[in-house]
């Protein structure tokens, strides 16, 4: 089973929660299910499931978006790579990340939570933080606004018109990522700068 990733979409559920800033992740993940022409159906891990592979004989992907809470993400993702059979190093988390501008993508492998509570309590239930990270850049909220209501509010309308631009871009560093492995992405994404 080497060569299955599991790639966890964080975000609320709910449809109050689908345009916010802190449900980047599921929008990645339903970008990359319908890439690959893959369906999401529930699961008893209390998510929503895609699985699809990436290129003909290519690797395994199991998409999922957490049917909880973001700060509860780690019980459904820890219950996934155990159904599955995923090691903590092919699990990657994709999630909205304040400390970078909106509409760059970063990646990482391991590394501090940067007081993101999905991503702390995956951290928690797999017991490592030694999982790859996808951070979606949704930018500081203006001034002094608290960034924890910035993240669940919905994009603004500008930046709605380049959240394709930004989900497409995230989806791409996921794929790459997977068949071309962390350095490769990180110097496209980020230039030469890790």
């Amino acid at each position: 089973m080497g060569n299955t990733w599991l790639v966890v979409g964080l975000g609320n559920p709910g449809p109050g929660y689908s345009r916010n800033r802190h449900n980047i992740g599921y929008l990645v993940v339903e970008e990359l299910a319908s890439r690959l022409g893959a369906t999401f159906k529930t699961h008893k891990s209390r998510a929503l499931v895609a699985e699809a592979r990436l290129g003909i004989g290519g690797p395994k992907l199991i998409l999922a978006k957490p049917g909880t809470f973001m700060n509860l993400a780690g019980g459904p993702t820890a219950a996934l790579a155990k159904f599955f059979d995923v090691p903590a190093d092919h699990v990657v988390a994709v999630h909205d990340e304040i400390d970078i501008p909106f509409d760059t993508v970063k990646l990482k492998l391991g590394g501090s939570e940067g007081g993101h509570n999905g991503l702390r309590d995956i951290s928690k239930t797999l017991g490592t933080k030694d999982y790859y990270r996808i951070r979606a850049g949704v930018g500081r909220p203006p001034g002094r606004a608290d960034a924890a209501s910035h993240v669940l509010k919905d994009f603004s309308s500008t930046e709605n018109k380049d959240l394709p631009f930004l989900v497409g871009n995230a989806a791409d560093a996921a794929e790459l990522l997977i068949t071309g492995g962390l350095v490769a992405a990180q110097q496209k994404f980020h230039g030469t700068e890790h």
